[in-house]
């Protein structure tokens, strides 16, 4: 996670210092009620009730309610806890969430315990050595190397486990991340617990595009991010003759999905299309992303984490790296750009519109690197959660 968005959750110093204080001092004298477990489930920086950490979440409600309590945590500036009736929903940086860190026996975030679970944790994380800590990640690790912050080091020193999709990852933790071996653990993605593996379409009718995020572009101005690969190519695609034709006469829709974390730029990409009956830029404040991964039935990406969810459901997948080589310089990958992408690999928008064609003529429904799946995911059963709870709670 970049240092620009880390900072738009700082809160002030001296108002986390006083409800921390008295947050530790009344944990101190606090009995808990009954003899449940209290459990903080956080992800995507408390924006979303999405991904790995809000299934985890959603699976305790279901399964475990007479073991644990267990909380999400949720950025204050939203509504989508109290839209979708959240159960034991809790705003990031009240005295309640402190309270709760200090109490809590167990711990689950997806991106980082610093901005999913307690803000400035970073500052007061010697405070509590009783509550285990568990990353459960985002998606599976390899498009993107792990950038380490300075205030991410003890945050990762006191993290009990780190979940891992599938050995692959383990061996990429262990040996690239330096992780220690007994830290980590292999019980699959809760995400993947969503829906049946292999799910080969009727007909390719919906196309889902969607691109990652680049922490390079978010402090450009207007003119700079329009001028940008990352726009330039996306507007290529939607503009380009062919793709606009081959949508028209198969009557095929393209669903555009700007990543979270790119939505300020969201202005910027409307009336680019001249059709907007088969173009709609999809608003996750109305959809989620699991409801947009089920509705699609193909993928065009760059290499979002959304493309291990199409590959796990065997649906086709178009990679454009547009911007490969800055990529590699300004990031990099733990997998290579041209040999390890399960799908057809674009060099061109003239190239993803080929490909277009191809699976819409030849009437492809199914991934071709679908046998790949199980190099990089180890179970396709849909008890990731239930062997989650069993390693880190030894809940059946």
């Amino acid at each position: 996670m970049s240092v620009e968005l880390k900072e738009k959750g700082r809160l002030d110093a001296l108002t986390v210092f006083f409800k921390v204080s008295a947050a530790y001092t009344l944990s101190l004298f606090t009995k808990k009620k009954d003899s449940k477990k209290i459990v903080l489930v956080g992800g995507n920086l408390g924006e979303k009730y999405e991904d790995n950490a809000a299934v985890y979440h959603n699976y305790l409600l279901n399964h475990h309610k007479e073991h644990v309590t267990a909380y999400w945590m949720y950025d204050p500036k939203t509504t989508y806890a109290k839209d979708q009736k959240i159960e034991n929903a809790v705003p990031l940086g009240s005295f309640k969430n402190y309270l709760l860190f200090f109490q809590a026996d167990y711990t689950f975030h997806g991106h980082s315990l610093l901005y999913d679970i307690a803000p400035a944790a970073d500052k007061f994380l010697f405070l509590n050595r009783k509550t285990i800590i568990t990353h459960i990640s985002h998606g599976i690790e390899g498009f993107k190397k792990i950038l380490i912050q300075k205030e991410d080091v003890p945050l990762l020193k006191r993290t009990d486990y780190f979940n891992c999709a599938s050995q692959y990852e383990y061996s990429l933790k262990l040996h690239e991340w330096k992780m220690p071996e007994h830290k980590l653990i292999v019980t699959g993605f809760p995400r993947f617990d969503r829906y049946p593996p292999q799910q080969p379409v009727k007909e390719v009718k919906n196309i889902l595009m969607m691109m990652t995020w680049r922490e390079w572009l978010f402090d450009l101005t207007k003119e700079e991010f329009i001028d940008s690969p990352y726009f330039k190519s996306m507007t290529g695609i939607l503009q380009h003759e062919g793709i606009q034709k081959l949508l028209a006469e198969h009557d095929i829709h393209l669903n555009i999905a700007l990543h979270p974390f790119m939505k300020k730029f969201e202005n910027y990409f409307t009336n680019l299309s001249n059709d907007e009956q088969r173009v709609e830029f999809l608003d996750f404040n109305k959809q989620t992303i699991a409801q947009s991964i089920d509705k699609n039935d193909m993928l065009l990406t760059d290499i979002t984490s959304v493309s291990w969810d199409f590959l796990y459901l065997n649906k086709p997948i178009i990679f454009y790296m547009f911007d490969q080589q800055e990529y590699l310089e300004k990031r990099g990958t733990y997998l290579n750009m041209d040999t390890d992408l399960s799908g057809y690999k674009a060099n061109s928008i003239e190239h993803v519109y080929e490909y277009l064609n191809k699976i819409v003529e030849e009437k492809i429904t199914w991934n071709e690197w679908y046998p790949k799946a199980t190099d990089y995911i180890d179970y396709f059963d849909q008890d990731n959660c239930k062997r989650l709870t069993h390693r880190v709670m030894n809940l059946q």
